[in-house]
């Protein structure tokens, strides 16, 4: 089974959904479950049917939550030395060579990937194109709206 690179934050952002479903959502759709049933012919109710939907979407959640963690490799980037080299978790300051603008990304497992955070998956292009290179280092990223030259203006371990 491949390991999958997640964050500490990651990992606590997944537990904590995980223990949510286990310990309020699926309690509630099983007592909605019992509620739709007391109201007789389960073949036209519609609560029961929408209550049995509902379980099947949070059971299946569980099982993606659960499947993830156990493939998952937490990386703690604030315990690693401090090389200015681009590596998994990092903060990356960028400058756009071509306009001058300054853009932050925090290199991030997929299921933390979040554009408007600022935190881009490890499998983007730009992830990509950054990962082994170091502060202050030119890096040409192939985007669908064409290439951008970007200089590495920093490398935080946060």
């Amino acid at each position: 089974m491949n390991k999958v690179p997640m964050t500490v934050a990651g990992e606590k952002s997944l537990r904590e959904e995980l223990e949510h479903l286990k310990s309020v959502d699926r309690p509630q759709v099983i007592q909605a479950i019992a509620e739709a049933r007391e109201h007789g012919d389960l073949k036209e109710n519609a609560e029961y049917h929408a209550a049995r939907e509902q379980q099947g979407f949070i059971e299946g959640r569980i099982q993606e939550i659960e499947g993830k963690l156990s493939a998952s490799q937490v990386i703690d980037v604030t315990k690693l030395p401090k090389t200015g080299k681009v590596i998994f978790g990092v903060t990356v300051e960028l400058i756009n060579l071509q306009n001058d603008e300054e853009v932050r990304y925090r290199i991030v497992g997929e299921d933390e990937a979040d554009i408007k955070e600022g935190r881009i998956s490890v499998t983007s292009p730009i992830a990509r194109a950054l990962i082994g290179k170091q502060e202050g280092d030119t890096v040409l990223v192939r985007t669908p709206g064409g290439d951008v030259e970007y200089e590495i203006a920093g490398v935080e371990h946060l």
